[in-house]
């Protein structure tokens, strides 16, 4: 009948599909790039997500594409924690354990979202998949700065710190510490650089 009033036919299910396969393909991705780092085999990722080749490649034209639609995926993740520590927590036990579990983030990435970061903030010009990260960048920067200022506000953070600041130093430690074999390296440093954010560890001119 709806076909006689001129309207379209209803959507295949292989939109459906199609949209189950995309996520599939970013979960699997997750995984094997935790496993085996960014340049991990993308024929591997398609066999474990149950696709073809040229599945993944309709879906993701290149590395950077779906390296990018990972990134923003953990990305998501890593802000809805913010928003929920934001809601539970005091401010700077917040802002605490936000950049702990940052940390956490980019270790498990094997320093790529760090990476990235950096170029970005040194100007690095590069089109395509790669813009998406610099919305990803953008994100991090955001989630810290609420986080911060909330905490600043609160009195219990130095309020000459940025969100800049804290994201770069968050970076280096996974970068620093990407070969490290002692697990509880990366949070021991973050640790010790966040003693130093508490308002009272400010110079005394700066108060």
């Amino acid at each position: 009948m709806a076909a006689a009033y001129g309207q379209g036919p209803e959507p295949r299910p292989r939109r459906a599909d199609a949209r189950l396969n995309r996520e599939r393909l970013v979960a699997t991705a997750q995984e094997v790039f935790a496993e085996s780092g960014p340049e991990a085999s993308l024929n591997e990722i398609a066999r474990r997500a149950g696709v073809g080749p040229g599945t993944l490649y309709r879906h993701f034209p290149n590395r950077p594409a779906l390296l990018s639609a990972v990134l923003r995926e953990r990305i998501a993740a890593l802000c809805a924690r913010a928003e929920e520590l934001s809601t539970t927590e005091p401010p700077d036990v917040a802002l605490r354990a936000w950049l702990h579990a940052f940390l956490v983030h980019a270790r498990v990435n094997q320093g790529l979202a760090g990476a990235h970061l950096v170029d970005k903030q040194g100007g690095r010009e590069t089109g395509g998949a790669d813009d998406g990260l610099v919305d990803c960048h953008r994100l991090i920067l955001d989630t810290a700065s609420r986080l911060l200022t909330r905490a600043q506000e609160d009195g219990t953070v130095r309020g000459d710190l940025t969100a800049d600041d804290l994201v770069h130093l968050v970076v280096g430690i996974a970068l620093s510490t990407t070969q490290s074999r002692d697990a509880g390296q990366p949070g021991r440093l973050l640790s010790l650089v966040l003693d130093a954010t508490h308002a009272s560890a400010a110079p005394a001119n700066d108060r």
